[in-house]
């Protein structure tokens, strides 16, 4: 199925490649990161001081998931100490705008849910 003219999306299907998008896109630590990002092109240390809690591995890995489905740019300058910037693709920009929404609203809401959680014990 390398031609996906003739395909059609069905993230509920379990053959569909939508899945593995969907699942590099939902993880916890490429939601915030593509709401960082958000905000505009950053350093990887400064990624990862915005993103708290994320190690370097794991950021390292969740940029390089996030450059391969196309909605990061990592862009290296040829300097010493290295200089490597990530910025959205214009899909990336995107899915932030999605992801922005999702998050605003879990915070929004977040006593809302916690109270829902109280009232079912």
């Amino acid at each position: 199925m390398n031609d996906l003219t003739d395909f059609s999306p069905n993230v509920l299907a379990e053959a569909c490649p939508s899945r593995q998008v969907l699942k590099h896109l939902t993880s916890q630590w490429a939601i915030l990161v593509l709401r960082a990002l958000g905000e505009g092109t950053l350093r990887f240390s400064q990624l990862r001081r915005k993103v708290g809690g994320v190690s370097e591995r794991m950021l390292a890995q969740t940029l390089q998931v996030l450059e391969s489905d196309g909605l990061v740019r990592r862009v290296s300058y040829p300097v010493l100490p290295p200089h490597v910037d990530y910025t959205l693709t214009p899909l990336g920009a995107e899915a932030a705008i999605r992801v922005v929404a999702l998050t605003c609203w879990i915070e929004e809401n977040l006593a809302r849910m916690k109270d829902g959680e109280r009232a079912t014990e």
